[in-house]
């Protein structure tokens, strides 16, 4: 008989971490003076974008860190954009810049990103520290916080970390291949000693790929992708999609009532991997601000 399925309960482990981030933010703010910064940049009036800012700002609050939001209009050119993220570069009171993406339209937010100082990137997305990743031969030095990690593939590696879910030597399969993502994460599960294979819209008999998984992450941007024909019995399931089904109601890329079924552990959608993206963010923030400190 299956044992039941373990729900990974990020909404959780996200509270935990904000604790333990509450405590070091203490000892920081005594042995140096001043409280971590970090400052949120918000382009243009997306709903969506707005509350995610808000509940940043919010989460800086409660752990002790110093925000500062910047909110401009959609139809900023991205010269003021660049402008503005040069002068945070230069400002000692802000430790973590987060450019809010995507930009009104999608715009083309590379030239932005790229001005950022890599040392005050605090959502990991800078092309040099996204390339720190090539670099890195292990979990152990990717993890030092010599660079930050991008936030939210961090936060589904904590959660199987904090879970106790065995990666060295697991075959993992991550579904999509973006640089917010998919990359990223494949990245950090290598480090762990899984064995990796990145799947995407050309990738041929993708249903008998994911069926290899013992770790499936999905991060495809397709609400309920995932049917429980793609999913092999006792499989850790990682879900980071943000959706909406057809009635509205906030879903993954995991049709997740019918795959807990076959799955050891799975997210859920809300309360899995979302709330770690924050949680990794002050993590990011605060590892940025003792290094500077040490400067």
């Amino acid at each position: 008989m299956k044992s039941p399925t373990l729900i990974l309960d990020g909404k959780q482990i996200s509270t935990d971490i904000r604790a333990e981030l509450k405590r070091e933010t203490g000892v920081f703010v005594r042995e140096t003076g001043r409280k971590p910064g970090l400052a949120t940049i918000l382009v243009g009036d997306h709903p969506a974008s707005h509350t995610y800012v808000a509940n940043k700002i919010k989460a800086c609050g409660e752990v002790g860190m110093d925000s500062f939001h910047l909110p401009l209009p959609s139809s900023t050119p991205i010269s003021e954009l660049v402008a503005l993220v040069k002068k945070l570069n230069a400002d000692p009171k802000v430790d973590g810049i987060l450019l809010q993406l995507p930009l009104p339209g999608n715009a083309y937010s590379t030239p932005a990103l790229e001005a950022l100082d890599p040392a005050k990137d605090a959502d990991g997305l800078h092309p040099y520290n996204l390339g720190q990743l090539f670099e890195y031969k292990n979990w152990a030095e990717m993890s030092s916080g010599a660079h930050p990690l991008s936030c939210t593939p961090h936060g589904a590696i904590q959660i199987l970390l904090r879970s106790k879910i065995q990666i060295s030597g697991q075959r993992a399969v991550v579904l999509g291949r973006s640089k917010l993502v998919g990359k990223p994460v494949s990245m950090m599960l290598l480090g762990l000693d899984a064995t990796v294979t990145m799947c995407h819209s050309r990738t041929k008999n993708l249903d008998a790929v994911c069926r290899e998984a013992d770790i499936l992450v999905a991060a495809i941007g397709q609400p309920k992708f995932v049917k429980s024909s793609m999913v092999k019995e006792g499989a850790v399931v990682i879900d980071v999609g943000i959706n909406r089904d057809p009635n509205g109601k906030l879903c993954g890329d995991v049709d997740f009532e019918a795959v807990r079924v076959k799955a050891s552990a799975i997210t859920p959608v809300p309360g899995g991997v979302g709330p770690m993206t924050i949680a990794m963010l002050l993590f990011n923030t605060l590892q940025l601000a003792k290094k500077r400190a040490k400067e």
